[in-house]
């Protein structure tokens, strides 16, 4: 493992945040726009985005992953311990929504008989054989997976900004993009 004495973290780390971060918002807004369209063309071409949004995000989220498995972050600001318990609690939650939401979709996708051509050129293996009944279980739990890391996002979110207005203890310049 890389160890690190700065109190940032390091530029790819940073990327790797910010572009999930977006990924994520951006995919969730285009979900939830997209259920509630009637079937046309755009719909379906939202349907394709999405789905390529998650295979994305799937993606990033294993590199991201694998960057932090072998590279130490920065110091910890001080703060108290039910604060730092709450926060390593949600950042777990995260990491395990960051697949869990994408392979619930991709499943649902598989289930549903609704191939994903990544980019409309590479065919995706089913994750699992097409069956009617699955697609319906597995479709409310995309949504509620989706919704609930919607939640501790925005969660994170809420303490970055009290950490930077009310605490002003710098942690969230840690993760700002640009230099220290």
């Amino acid at each position: 493992m890389s160890t690190s004495t700065s109190t940032r973290y390091s530029g790819p780390a940073i990327a790797l945040h910010w572009l999930l971060g977006l990924a994520i918002v951006g995919s969730f807004i285009v979900g939830v726009y997209m259920t509630d369209l009637p079937m046309s063309p755009q719909r379906l071409k939202l349907y394709n985005w999405h789905k390529w949004a998650g295979v994305c995000i799937l993606a990033f989220s294993a590199i991201r992953l694998l960057w932090r498995l072998t590279h130490r972050p920065p110091e910890d600001v001080p703060m108290p311990a039910q604060q730092r318990r709450a926060s390593h609690g949600v950042h777990i939650a995260l990491y395990v929504l960051f697949f869990a939401v994408p392979l619930a979709g991709w499943a649902y996708s598989s289930a549903a008989g609704f191939p994903i051509v990544l980019f409309g050129v590479l065919p995706l293996p089913d994750f699992v054989s097409a069956n009617k009944e699955l697609a319906e279980a597995i479709k409310p739990l995309h949504k509620i997976l989706a919704f609930t890391l919607a939640a501790l996002v925005l969660a994170h979110v809420a303490a970055a900004l009290k950490h930077h207005f009310i605490d002003r203890d710098g942690l969230l310049n840690r993760m700002r993009p640009g230099r220290a």
